[in-house]
């Protein structure tokens, strides 16, 4: 990969978008489905979620120092001929497409529902598309600035749920493995979508600065989303009873119909229209993996054409159809699903396999 394009990223820029990727979207209507699997219990799939992530996190790390300066793309066409890279990178620049189509579905629904009802869904999909067009066509170092500084931004947002606690029903997660443990291991799939995007690292990894801290910033960026989903359903956990929460589509939004200030009425408005911010987290880097992917398999010059076709067929596909919020729901679990394989299932075998060839190698000392 060339480094003369000037697209090197910090570890902590790599952090901010690996967990952008992760939170985003998710954390909207993660309670409410941790909640569906197994009641007040859920909280506790998300550790073991987090685990999940790390030990996926390691497997991908440890794979790519073995193509330090290129991608998974490079590395799967040394290893199986340039058929298996082209055909794995056909296949990851679907699976980011189908994280850019869901979360931009997810947040254009959100803000009819709660902002703009009137306003047609392609109209909205032009205003989301025309900054993402701007940033990803810059490629990762722009991307991961934005990362950054989206974030660094959002910090007030968490203090915002603390005036809820006022509401807050302690004796809603008592008793602890009300039906046992089953249940709980029975929430850890509703983790799966919210937990990934590790495999990103497939694709950003050359352009670190430091390749040695690449599993640390892993390891930060999956702690920042574990405490943050960690802290949002507890709080929505405590406030809402346990037949209540599964009523509420996004009750990260709905809880916050609950706080007042006598200078401010609806406080979720503006938590809604600045959380769009948080939104592009995932579609932004999506969209430029997807088109990296596909800038590869033909060898184009850099990634601003397929980015243009993506944006241009987004458009059309929403003036024509738009998924609902059952619709989002299913389209997601067949993501997380998909994600199974593509972020935990296929990296053990790949490292498996990588590392059975070496020892192989040296066996015969070829």
């Amino acid at each position: 990969m060339s480094r003369s394009e000037n697209t090197l990223i910090t570890p902590m820029q790599f952090t901010f978008i690996i967990s952008g990727i992760q939170v985003s979207v998710s954390i909207l209507s993660l309670p409410r489905q941790l909640a569906d699997a197994s009641g007040t219990d859920g909280w506790m799939a998300i550790p073991i979620g987090f685990a999940f992530s790390l030990a996926a996190s390691f497997i991908i790390v440890k794979i790519m120092q073995n193509m330090p300066d290129g991608t998974i793309l490079d590395l799967l066409s040394k290893h199986f001929g340039a058929w298996a890279g082209k055909s794995f990178a056909l296949l990851l620049c679907l699976y980011f497409l189908s994280f850019v189509y869901d979360s931009l579905d997810r947040g254009i629904l959100i803000t009819k529902a709660w902002l703009m009802p009137n306003t047609s869904s392609y109209l909205f999909m032009v205003l989301f598309l025309v900054p993402a067009y701007i940033i990803s066509k810059h490629g990762p170092q722009t991307i991961g600035r934005y990362s950054e500084l989206i974030f660094f931004l959002s910090g007030w947002i968490p203090f915002i749920y603390l005036f809820t606690l006022k509401h807050a029903h302690w004796l809603y997660l008592l008793p602890l493995f009300k039906e046992g443990l089953a249940p709980v291991l029975k929430a850890v799939p509703a983790m799966l979508y919210p937990s990934l995007g590790m495999v990103a690292t497939f694709i950003l990894y050359p352009h670190l600065k430091t390749k040695e801290k690449a599993f640390r910033s892993l390891f930060h960026s999956n702690l920042i989303t574990m405490l943050i989903y960690f802290y949002i359903t507890m709080i929505c956990f405590m406030y809402f009873s346990p037949d209540e929460i599964v009523e509420y589509n996004d009750p990260t939004i709905s809880i916050l119909k609950t706080i007042e200030f006598r200078f401010m009425e609806r406080i979720e408005v503006p938590f809604i229209a600045f959380y769009l911010f948080l939104f592009s987290l995932a579609w932004i880097p999506s969209t430029y993996i997807s088109a990296f992917c596909l800038r590869w398999i033909f060898g184009l010059k850099d990634t601003t054409l397929p980015i243009q076709l993506f944006c241009i067929a987004l458009v059309i596909s929403s003036y024509f159809y738009l998924p609902t919020f059952n619709q989002s729901d299913i389209l997601g679990t067949w993501i997380g699903w998909f994600g199974i394989g593509i972020e935990y299932v296929f990296p053990c075998l790949l490292l498996a396999f990588i590392a059975s060839k070496k020892a192989w190698m040296k066996r015969n000392r070829i």
